[in-house]
């Protein structure tokens, strides 16, 4: 059974990174406020919110079979403490570390309608720390972190990570960003 759970464990945490990868690009791409080809923007935001949760699901897969796990022998401790661990403390600290970040990001994500969209925007932006931490700890703490299928995984996911926030950053994007300012504080004003 140890077997099942230690490979379970170790897949689920893959998927969830993967997830978070698949979210974080999604959020970049929503917030440009260009639409993907062939997808309305509302699609684009709602699968954003879908493949969010389905991370936060294989990251409690994760953690739940890995607690399971008398190998791994990971302990509430683990989980709720970073840098506490006794196996490789820094880097399962920096999983705890992403695990926080997320519960927190999720947590003002389904409250944001009570929360107000300042308190939202300002925590969502922790997304931009939890993604890379949690990609160290994988690397890091991961059985297969420094093996060259996971390297290149890692590789690939900082490369479509990248290029969403050039793409985001990009000429096109600030010049569409400033058109809808103006075209929000005209339509503010009303007619003159």
């Amino acid at each position: 059974m140890d077997e099942v759970l230690w490979a379970v464990g170790r897949a689920s945490g893959v998927v969830a990174l993967l997830l978070l990868t698949v979210s974080l690009w999604l959020g970049i791409v929503t917030r440009s406020g260009r639409p993907l080809p062939g997808m309305p923007r509302f699609s684009v935001t709602l699968l954003h919110r879908n493949v969010s949760l389905l991370a936060v699901v294989f990251l409690v897969l994760h953690i739940g079979t890995l607690l399971l796990d008398s190998y791994a022998k990971l302990t509430l401790t683990d989980i709720l403490v970073p840098f506490l661990g006794a196996h490789l403390p820094f880097w399962l600290g920096l999983g705890t570390v992403a695990v926080d970040l997320l519960i927190a990001v999720t947590i003002t994500a389904l409250l944001r309608r009570r929360l107000g969209l300042r308190v939202f925007k300002a925590v969502h932006w922790l997304s931009y720390a939890l993604w890379p931490v949690a990609l160290a700890h994988t690397i890091g703490d991961g059985t297969d972190g420094t093996s060259g299928w996971m390297l290149l995984l890692a590789g690939a996911s900082v490369l479509f990570v990248l290029v969403a926030v050039l793409w985001r950053v990009s000429a096109g994007f600030l010049e569409t960003s400033a058109a809808r300012r103006t075209e929000a504080e005209l339509s503010r004003r009303g007619p003159s």
